[in-house]
């Protein structure tokens, strides 16, 4: 994964920036990750060549149907959505963290703080437990700074980023 560029973003910005791509430099098996608001808004993404076709897709100008950070925020979204529905329904609690295990990978959802959610997309052959263990250190790092003021920069961040940078 290229570093994305950091420059003018605040300390707490750069900061989980470089949990991210620790994430998934680290963690083996982890083939796309997506850091979602309340709002299903993308704020950060493990892939920086995909950032572009999110914004692109916000613009209305869809890339393809498959693979870009705008689809991944968007399934985590609906699955946090869907799952906090079922949990208000069945008067559990709510949701810590959701997994979906297919025969070619997998999908974590985990909640941040505040609605956001943290999706990672995972191989087939990725430890599921290890997966978890480390999106649970990403989260009990990211969350308390994950701020209104910060989501709003991470997300300007993506909109200012110029097409076709190694971000």
């Amino acid at each position: 994964m290229t570093a994305p560029s950091t420059f003018g973003l605040s300390s707490e910005a750069r900061n989980l920036h470089w949990l991210l791509t620790n994430l998934v430099e680290e963690v083996p098996g982890i083939l796309s990750v997506a850091v979602v608001s309340s709002d299903g808004l993308l704020l950060l993404s493990s892939d920086p060549g995909r950032n572009a076709a999110a914004r692109e897709a916000r613009e209305g100008r869809p890339t393809g149907p498959r693979g870009s950070s705008a689809d991944l925020a968007t399934i985590v979204s609906g699955i946090g959505s869907l799952t906090i529905g079922a949990a208000k329904l069945l008067e559990f609690g709510p949701v810590k963290h959701t997994m979906v295990a297919m025969d070619e990978g997998s999908l974590f959802v985990m909640s941040i703080s505040d609605g956001s959610l943290l999706g990672v997309h995972g191989s087939a052959d990725c430890d599921m437990s290890v997966v978890a263990y480390h999106m649970a250190l990403f989260v009990g790092r990211a969350g308390h700074v994950l701020t209104p003021e910060l989501r709003s920069e991470l997300r300007k961040s993506l909109e200012s980023e110029p097409t076709g940078s190694a971000r």
